[in-house]
């Protein structure tokens, strides 16, 4: 018996080191440059979360250049953060890309609204008005709310002007637009910073407006789900990842220090993003990392339901997976 226990121990040792050894790769493609947003990652890499599921985790950001579903389809990353809207139009548009967990719960999307343009209900007042709308994929949620509210995006009055948003505030700081998209945890905070009060804003978030979709969800190719190594990283790289962002909810100062820290621009302030880490900490709150299916279903519905021009034109088939949370969290 002693000679079998210390046989036991001595395999859990090697076994140990060919894992300490031996880290599986995996490669993050970001949707957007390094920030709070993604402090999830940064922090389960800081913090060793990643090393102690025997990974190697590369977490490549990203910029107003870059498409996280082009560089998953051009083999640039394993795995990447995408919104909902933008993969699922890329499924039907023949891209084999799949949601295998949603840290994100809610919505942070919002149009922010200047006070003086007496804007105070989207179904009456935006019509005729000038908005700022991002693109490159962000753009699909705000196309199917105007869908929703029958109000063309080509113009005119009876219609809304569409001014493709740079990725600041400035139209709304110059007057170009009597809105702009914002998010909660990052935009809302600049327009306050340049020095426009609260109190001269008017804001409509997509999740009080019947039309939030889901947003920051972990995607990959169908052909990844059949590399069982892989399937072995994204189990453990999903676990870790919700570690990291249960801990930088608990931690938001903590968790900003560690993104500047891998802030290579040196653009991110300290305050901006306590500020940020604070309102993530809000849209993960509620996730498990496992895909709600009634939410998933809502964005579907939201998507589908636009009017003649809808996001998605048909109900996706295998657009998401359980096996991977499955395995992560049982």
């Amino acid at each position: 018996m002693k000679t079998l226990a210390t046989t036991v121990a001595t395999l859990a040792l090697l076994g140990g080191a060919a894992w300490a050894e031996d880290p599986l790769p995996l490669t993050l493609q970001l949707k957007w440059v390094t920030q709070a947003q993604f402090d999830g990652y940064y922090v389960a890499k800081d913090k060793g979360f990643y090393e102690e599921e025997g990974l190697d985790v590369t977490i490549k950001p990203g910029g107003p250049d870059i498409a996280p579903v082009q560089v998953l389809a051009g083999g640039g990353a394993d795995v990447v953060v995408e919104w909902m809207p933008a993969a699922l139009a890329a499924r039907e548009k023949g891209l084999p890309i799949v949601n295998i967990a949603q840290p994100f719960k809610s919505s942070g999307m919002m149009l922010t609204c200047l006070k003086e343009t007496g804007i105070t209900d989207p179904k009456t007042d935006f019509r005729g008005k000038t908005l700022g709308v991002w693109f490159s994929g962000n753009e699909y949620p705000f196309l199917s709310w105007m869908n929703h509210l029958g109000l063309s995006t080509d113009g005119g009055p009876e219609g809304v002007t569409v001014l493709k948003q740079g990725f600041n505030v400035d139209p709304l700081l110059q007057k170009q637009a009597a809105c702009i998209s914002t998010m909660t945890y990052n935009e809302f905070g600049q327009v306050l910073d340049a020095g426009i009060s609260a109190d001269d804003l008017v804001t409509f978030k997509y999740e009080d407006q019947g039309v939030a979709t889901l947003e920051d969800g972990l995607y990959v190719l169908e052909s990844t789900l059949q590399d069982k190594p892989k399937v072995t990283a994204l189990v453990r790289f999903v676990r870790a990842t919700m570690k990291g962002f249960e801990y930088a909810a608990a931690n938001p100062e903590e968790a900003a220090e560690i993104v500047l820290e891998n802030d290579e621009t040196g653009a991110q302030t300290l305050e901006h993003q306590i500020r940020m880490a604070q309102e993530i900490a809000k849209l993960t709150e509620g996730s498990t990392g496992v895909l709600d299916v009634a939410d998933y279903q809502r964005t579907v519905d939201t998507l589908m339901s636009g009017g003649s021009d809808p996001v998605i034109t048909k109900a996706p088939e295998g657009a998401y997976v359980t096996t991977i949370t499955d395995r992560a969290f049982d």
